[in-house]
């Protein structure tokens, strides 16, 4: 399903950055601005429109006891050390991918300093890439989605390192030095880096969908989405504030390779805390048995002892139809004979064995 969904977003990626590239220097950035405002402005007109009868009579109460009996849960889980240590991992993992992708944008637009890319090819760029996050999503599909958590996500962190290093080439312009020119490094460049970004994201969300308790699946799993955001996030303000201590600007780019060569380097730290990652791998069970058990069963179970009836059972399987339980005897008729044989139903006192 991970899967499924992460070839959705990439294929969606693919024709809105083809038709981005295509629409911007024929409409203007305007023109393109507002004609992806239409289907936003048809989701708010349907939903002005739109008349839902209002419920006369809701229990508010229940709502707000769900509420905190699912804030309860998901305090008990975050608590196990199961789940707390690749929530650690993750956030780190995300926090430190330094995110400098605005120093690089203003870079492929300087026509005097940088390769000087027009709308459209910076569109087409993103485009390619989009074809790698698919070629990536087909990848763990089909040869990776075995693998144990541990060993993906270290190959993952460390050839995002080396994916990185293709930025550091193309703003030192040594692939220029080798023959290959701007655009089509650029391309290669995005491609191979969008691709090892879903080999690092997607058993991400796989080791996100272990950890949700039963119950509250949906909202534990909203709640390690937003976990990521904000190490997505934080990574933002941390690329912005190296940029800025660099002196990297729309119009200075003199130190943006020590940037990139951090932004490297950075990626390579969360391997630190990789041992807060489980061993196991991505098709087995992380939570711990007691967690995974039914609510009703576990309250079944404290309750109190449970006594077991054992009825005679014909050749078949099946109570015979001549059967009658009465005062704990159970009462065998002989449709032939009309001999009442009494039979007792539970026997308290303990088993009793026939020799």
């Amino acid at each position: 399903m991970q899967s499924l969904c992460g070839f959705s977003s990439s294929l969606g990626a693919l024709f809105g950055f083809a038709i981005s590239g295509l629409l911007v220097p024929s409409m203007g950035s305007q023109g393109a601005l507002g004609l992806l405002s239409i289907p936003s402005a048809l989701v708010l007109s349907a939903g002005i429109l739109l008349k839902e009868n209002r419920a006369a009579e809701f229990d508010y109460k229940q709502v707000h006891k769900k509420f905190y009996k699912a804030i309860q849960c998901m305090g008990t889980t975050l608590k196990c050390p199961e789940v707390w240590r690749p929530c650690v991992y993750m956030f780190v993992s995300h926090n430190l991918c330094l995110d400098i992708q605005g120093g690089m944008f203003y870079w492929y637009t300087d026509s005097v300093v940088g390769p000087g890319f027009s709308e459209g090819s910076i569109g087409l760029i993103y485009a390619i890439g989009s074809v790698g996050s698919l070629l990536g999503v087909l990848l763990y599909q089909s040869a990776l989605k075995d693998y144990p958590f541990r060993s993906i996500l270290l190959w993952g962190q460390v050839l995002s390192s080396l994916a990185g290093m293709l930025d550091l080439v193309l703003v030192t312009r040594v692939n220029l030095k080798i023959g290959i020119p701007d655009y089509f490094f650029a391309m290669i460049d995005n491609s191979i880096s969008q691709m090892v970004g879903r080999l690092k994201w997607l058993p991400l969300l796989v080791l996100c969908s272990k950890l949700c308790s039963p119950g509250i699946e949906g909202t534990f799993y909203a709640l390690l989405m937003s976990l990521q955001n904000a190490g997505l996030l934080m990574s933002a303000w941390w690329g912005g504030l190296l940029l800025h201590m660099l002196n990297v600007t729309r119009m200075e780019f003199s130190n943006l390779w020590i940037a990139v060569l951090i932004r490297n380097i950075s990626r390579l730290v969360p391997l630190t805390l990789l041992f807060l990652v489980p061993q196991s791998d991505q098709n087995s069970t992380l939570l711990p048995a007691e967690m995974l058990q039914d609510g009703e069963s576990t309250e079944a179970v404290k309750a109190g002892s449970v006594e077991f009836s054992v009825l005679v059972q014909d050749g078949s399987g099946f109570v015979s139809p001549n059967m009658v339980a009465e005062d704990e005897h159970t009462k065998m008729f002989d449709a032939e004979n009309d001999d009442v044989e009494s039979i007792p139903l539970v026997n308290k006192s303990g088993p009793i064995f026939d020799s």
